[in-house]
Parts: structure tokens; C-alpha cells; sequence
């Protein structure tokens, strides 16, 4: 139905509150948010890493692609990137900013995917 109007669709805030699995079958997502509590606490080896890597992989065999939340050290974007992660935001990347200045940043190359290509 969306997809059919053009419309992408971003299931926010994933593994908490009302999102749900269920969500995942009734309706066309085509991204998944990681909740950045879960992308907060990530270290090598941790339980928040398991469980952002098999949200990663469970929406790639479902052909959606990742979005993790509140990146904001090097070390958590890197072990995003080792879990094939699509996409991220967070202060790591920039701070919340005017739709003018983001376009700046966009058309200078400093809002990039997690992983490219």
C-alpha cells in the first residue's frame, strides 16, 4: 500500500515499547530503527551486542534494511559495521541540526551510512 504511493517506511524505536514483530508481517517496512538504548550500551561481546546483530541479520532475511540510533563512539560504529549494519545516526555522525545546515553537511559528504554501497 505504501510502497504502492511511494512511501518508505521506518519502523522507529525497534525492540521496545509498541514495536513489535508482529509489525514486521502486517505491514511493508522497508527500515528497521534500532532503539538506541540497545546501540548505548554496546561493547564487543555484550548482550546488547547479540541483540543488535540478530535484529540485523532476522531484517536482512526479511529484506529490510537497519538503522541504529544514537551512535556516538567509534568503537559502537565499528561493531555496527562488523554486524552489517545498513545505516546510522547519532552524535558520532552529527548532532541534531536546521534542515539548512543538514543539507550543508549532506552536500560535503559528512552524513554517511554506517556502511556504504
Amino acid at each position: 500500500m505504501f510502497r504502492d504511493a511511494g512511501i518508505q517506511v521506518a519502523l522507529d524505536d525497534f525492540g521496545t515499547g509498541y514495536s513489535s514483530l508482529a509489525y514486521l508481517k502486517k505491514f511493508d517496512i522497508d527500515y528497521i530503527k534500532i532503539d538506541q538504548s540497545f546501540v548505548r550500551s554496546m561493547v564487543a561481546e555484550s548482550s546488547d551486542m547479540a541483540l543488535c546483530e540478530a535484529i540485523v541479520v532476522m531484517a536482512h532475511k526479511l529484506g529490510i534494511k537497519v538503522v541504529a540510533e544514537g551512535i556516538e563512539t567509534a568503537e559502537q560504529y565499528q561493531l555496527l559495521q562488523r554486524i552489517g549494519c545498513d545505516y546510522g545516526q547519532g552524535y558520532l555522525i552529527s548532532q541534531p541540526v536546521p534542515a539548512e545546515q543538514f543539507e550543508l553537511l549532506f552536500a560535503n559528504g559528512i552524513a554517511l551510512p554506517v556502511v556504504a554501497g
